[in-house]
């Protein structure tokens, strides 16, 4: 137990590191649990595990880019690891409490993942995570698994297939099954040229002459128009228009995928989409129905039917002082909190009665990072300040702006 606890006992993840065999804590390497090891070890000492610990991020990062090669040599893909920006790719480990879906300790859920453009991948730090052993749990193929659905792959009917529900253990010369390669590819396309390595990880990049997705009737960011924006989960801003959906970050548009990929059931070209905070709760709106997803799941029993705010509405956003969702159509507005009954029969109220300076019937609205509210129309986009007046200078252009299309 003390071995393992403070990393002498496994090798470590990555087989190229070399430990120093000659001597370690001032005891030359016998082989023998010899007294004067035991003395040692009955000492008082560090709680923290020993640079030589195989669970040390030097040899978790060797395991995880083995990991990411397995998509890399039968896909487009490559992966490299940024240090700033963010990131599509996200790794973390912790423990139980450290994120909104708790692991169970030991056994059981060994990690987790979210499918794209969220990227969010989680290991739990209570597993004994080891290589090359038929004992704990092997990080590589796990994170591999993980990865998987990190790039938009489901669980696999096939038990034999890496992306099979069920971790069968350590294998040795793990290669990925039929199944997996012809999920993969059908997404990304066939690895084209023998020279696509993955560097690193994290951040993935696409060859110029291939999409991530199959182009059929992919639309351009550039040019689409918006059917709703979103400050959603994981703090991204997501963009819909006909059946895609795509992230914007500070440097522009990234790629779109298909809606249904990232939340289930949900249909295209909706009205209006917004996520509230306060409850985690993200709600879509088409026609005469509402969606409701936590995280990129559909919860219970919807959609549901609206039945006091009217059918196709133009627009919806979280309003971070009042902690309530403001829906928008035509000349006015309806305001309601989610955690106590509202009387909706006083509204609609005028938009101009509350918001100065913005657009009938927007096309999108929503409050951003810095915790103003966005809404736009065509190509241009409205700013409001926090007395909900139109800052000075706008409208912009969304294809310029928030797009950084040339």
């Amino acid at each position: 137990m003390y071995l393992r606890r403070f990393g002498y006992l496994d090798t470590p993840l990555n087989p190229e590191a070399q430990r120093d065999s000659s001597e370690v804590s001032g005891l030359p390497v016998t082989g023998n649990l010899d007294r004067a090891t035991l003395l040692k070890m009955r000492q008082p000492r560090c709680g923290v595990e020993d640079p030589f610990n195989q669970k040390s991020l030097k040899y978790r990062r060797f395991a995880i880019r083995s990991a990411f090669k397995y998509w890399s040599d039968v896909t487009p893909l490559s992966f490299k690891e940024i240090n700033h920006g963010l990131a599509d790719i996200q790794i973390s480990f912790h423990k139980r409490d450290g994120c909104p879906s708790p692991f169970d300790g030991p056994g059981h859920v060994l990690a987790h993942a979210e499918a794209p453009p969220s990227g969010i991948v989680h290991f739990d730090e209570d597993e004994f995570w080891t290589e090359g052993k038929y004992y704990g749990s092997n990080l590589r193929i796990v994170a591999a698994h993980e990865i998987g659905h990190a790039l938009g792959l489901g669980h696999s009917q096939y038990s034999s297939a890496l992306m099979a529900a069920h971790y069968t253990g350590y294998q040795a010369n793990f290669r990925l099954h039929i199944d997996d390669i012809r999920g993969i590819q059908a997404m990304y396309g066939k690895r084209i040229s023998s020279t696509t390595t993955a560097d690193d990880i994290y951040a993935m990049t696409y060859p110029t002459t291939m999409a991530p997705f199959p182009r059929g009737d992919m639309i351009d960011p550039c040019t689409a128009k918006l059917d709703a924006i979103m400050l959603g989960p994981s703090h991204k801003t997501y963009a819909f228009s006909g059946d895609y959906v795509w992230t914007i970050t500070d440097m522009g548009h990234n790629s779109p995928v298909k809606i249904s990929l990232l939340w289930k059931g949900l249909p295209g070209n909706l009205n209006a989409a917004v996520y509230s905070p306060r409850t985690n709760k993200t709600y879509f709106f088409k026609g005469e129905k509402v969606w409701r997803f936590t995280n990129y799941r559909l919860d219970y029993r919807y959609p549901k039917p609206l039945k006091r705010i009217p059918a196709n509405i133009d627009a919806a956003l979280y309003h971070e002082k009042n902690k309530k969702i403001f829906f928008f159509k035509g000349l006015g507005y309806w305001q309601w909190d989610e955690m106590v009954y509202n009387d909706l029969s006083i509204y609609p109220k005028t938009i101009s009665r509350l918001f100065t300076g913005i657009p009938s019937n927007p096309d999108a609205a929503f409050t951003w990072t810095n915790g103003k509210m966005y809404f736009f129309k065509g190509d241009k986009y409205w700013r409001l300040n926090e007395q909900l007046i139109v800052d000075s200078g706008y409208p912009l252009s969304k294809r310029a702006r928030w797009m950084r299309c040339n």
